[in-house]
């Protein structure tokens, strides 16, 4: 009798066990979904293509939280440069905690651009980042609380605020300078680009 309300004991504490580590999985994954108090989709969809949650996080600016950014792609990947030339369909999303205005977000843009991008990288896109300061500027106010998505596709580059299309880019090129602003040696946000990467 002994024997048998041991081996129920067992039982019972490898069963508490075991939803306890379920409920700590959730509330890990969770917390890993949340920025700031702004839920993080765990997948994107980006033309035909599916894609999943690399990495998210906060970025700020002289102490102030800007936006919450979150990286999706293809499948989970850590580094960096990986990404940047990766052929496949991508998103960075950025969820704005903060109004921002078109002067201050082109003006953080254009140095993310111009510290992750050698002369050359930079001439070769001046094109098509006239056309993104275009976009930029018409966006005119970003309020707090509004998504800008950057879809970038072997096709060019999507931009959107809050589900209303501001324009398209063409070029695989500008696809790979706009990723090293926050995936360069020289990230806007040094902390949000590890978050961006899941390290």
């Amino acid at each position: 009798m002994k024997s048998r309300f041991s081996k129920l004991g067992v039982k019972q504490a490898l069963a508490q066990s075991s939803i306890f580590a379920i409920l700590l999985a959730l509330t890990i994954s969770a917390q890993a979904l949340e920025v700031k108090g702004v839920k993080i989709d765990e997948t994107a969809q980006v033309g035909s293509s599916t894609l999943v949650l690399n990495g998210a996080g906060l970025r700020t600016k002289m102490m102030f939280k800007v936006y919450a950014g979150a990286l999706y792609l293809p499948q989970k990947q850590s580094d960096a440069n990986a990404v940047i030339n990766d052929h496949g369909n991508k998103r960075i999303s950025m969820h704005f905690l903060r109004d921002v205005s078109s002067e201050q977000l082109l003006d953080g843009m254009n140095e993310g651009f111009a510290d992750n991008n050698t002369q050359a990288e930079m001439t070769s896109i001046d094109a098509q980042m006239k056309i993104f300061q275009k976009m930029m500027v018409s966006a005119k106010e970003v309020k707090e609380g509004d998504v800008i998505l950057l879809d970038c596709t072997t096709a060019g580059t999507q931009v959107s605020l809050n589900g209303r299309l501001l324009g398209k880019i063409d070029g695989e090129l500008f696809n790979q300078a706009l990723l090293r602003v926050w995936l360069g040696d020289h990230a806007v946000d040094t902390s949000l680009k590890k978050s961006l990467l899941g390290q």
